[in-house]
């Protein structure tokens, strides 16, 4: 059966966790992929040796490793997100913004056509207690406005996924609850918010939207499409 995206998506933070969900479902649509990470090691260790020829090794805090990574590619998807935890790492306006803004404006100058953004719940509210952190929800809004700028013009398509706390769980097993204007609160299983960022590839609804994720509720109810939570978009 023909992928309803045809063409090539690049996965920037692809052996992140959320990373390591949307190459499984791209892998399941049959969509062809590359993977932008920084270790080939960890994505062979989680892939498997069949992918070395996806792999572009390379760091968003680099242009030029950006402009090579984005060449010939008609889709991104961009899982990248600071380590507020860990002090040795880059700081969220290192990655969360700088590096969102630099990989989006490499891949509009390459002619890729498509870009989906993960963020975060609540980065319009700079009062909540996450902004602690290097103010990464800042960071992150200020990475999401770029997008809709960059991507915002005539010919390009761009969605920007703002889900709620990330648990480390497949997709299908719960109603989802789609909304905009940063209103809700909730959690997410990373599978879920990988299934919807693959599918507003192609989606009507997704495009050109900003919008949250998170479950309906904790009860397990098994779902064969997400497509109809778009819907209410």
């Amino acid at each position: 059966m023909k992928p309803p995206f045809n063409g090539t998506v690049l996965v920037a933070g692809a052996t992140g966790r959320t990373g390591q969900h949307i190459v499984r479902r791209l892998q399941a649509h049959g969509i062809d992929f590359r993977l932008f990470v920084q270790s080939g090691v960890k994505a062979v260790e989680l892939f498997g040796p069949e992918i070395v020829d996806k792999i572009v090794i390379g760091s968003v805090l680099s242009e030029e490793e950006i402009e090579a990574a984005v060449r010939n590619m008609d889709a991104v998807i961009c899982a990248i997100g600071g380590n507020v935890m860990n002090p040795e790492a880059p700081p969220p306006s290192a990655i969360d913004r700088d590096g969102v803004i630099r990989l989006a404006t490499a891949a509009k100058a390459a002619g890729v056509g498509s870009f989906v953004l993960i963020s975060s719940l609540a980065v319009t509210h700079p009062e909540h207690p996450l902004n602690k952190y290097g103010r990464v929800l800042d960071m992150k809004l200020a990475g999401e406005d770029a997008i809709r700028k960059l991507y915002g013009e005539t010919g390009f398509r761009h969605t920007i996924l703002r889900p709620g706390g990330l648990l480390d769980g497949p997709a299908f097993r719960h109603e989802l609850r789609f909304d905009t204007g940063d209103k809700i609160s909730g959690s997410i299983d990373r599978g879920d918010v990988a299934e919807t960022a693959v599918i507003s590839l192609w989606h009507p609804k997704a495009k050109n939207k900003t919008f949250e994720l998170i479950k309906a509720g904790d009860d397990e109810v098994a779902q064969t499409s997400l497509e109809r939570f778009f819907e209410g978009l």
